[in-house]
């Protein structure tokens, strides 16, 4: 009996959860700014470091959440779907800065229509993953579990628009653009930009094994 009480339980998982979704969604919304302020250098620079800094953030949590899942003995959930959810979730946050920072490095000089839709719905994603995540320490309760699942119905449909929006985005691209150089660095830029809602769709299935498992 004293061997069970001394062996340490369960731990602040879910709460570490929330703080690396509410970074995820502090991220996106300083890309979103750094997109919609593009042709201000000072701005852009200043939502470039917010980026950085939600990011970095995100990432501490992970090696915390990480390094947590060997020092507890009874996990709330499966100790691999923590694994997956926490490191699916960061690569969501370094996806995010991996686009600003190509922008810069690939010398962007100005913002497409199709970018400021596609990181209008990569936002939207990160802010529907944040409520899916913060559900999931009550989905013993049926009607929590299936607005867990719902949310991520969500994801899914958003990540299905930036689909649709990347397949026009590319065509327009490949129709209109004559230099070569500007096609190659906005076809990446695209590409990158989709990914992010990609990555939520795969927290999102992450999520929804969690629930269906544990509802």
């Amino acid at each position: 009996m004293l061997f069970g009480k001394l062996l340490p339980r369960e731990g602040n998982f879910f709460e570490m959860f929330n703080q690396h979704a509410g970074h995820i969604v502090a991220a996106a919304h300083a890309f979103s700014q750094l997109v919609a302020n593009y042709g201000d250098l000072h701005l852009r620079e200043k939502y470039n470091q917010e980026v950085d800094h939600a990011e970095h953030a995100a990432d501490r949590v992970t090696h915390d959440v990480n390094r947590l899942i060997h020092k507890t003995f009874i996990t709330p959930i499966d100790r691999e779907q923590i694994h997956a959810l926490i490191n699916t979730m960061d690569d969501v946050a370094d996806l995010i800065q991996d686009s600003a920072e190509t922008m810069a490095l690939y010398d962007v000089r100005s913002m497409t229509d199709e970018m400021a839709r596609l990181t209008e719905l990569s936002v939207k994603c990160c802010e529907r993953l944040r409520d899916a995540v913060a559900l999931l320490e009550r989905i013993s309760d049926a009607a929590t579990a299936e607005a867990a699942l719902k949310t991520c119905e969500e994801i899914d449909r958003l990540e299905s628009d930036a689909d649709r929006v990347m397949r026009s985005a590319m065509s327009k691209l490949f129709r209109e653009e004559p230099d070569v150089r500007e096609l190659i660095k906005l076809k990446a830029i695209y590409e990158l930009l989709e990914t992010i809602s990609d990555k939520c769709e795969d927290v999102a299935n992450v999520i929804e094994g969690i629930v269906l498992e544990n509802s």
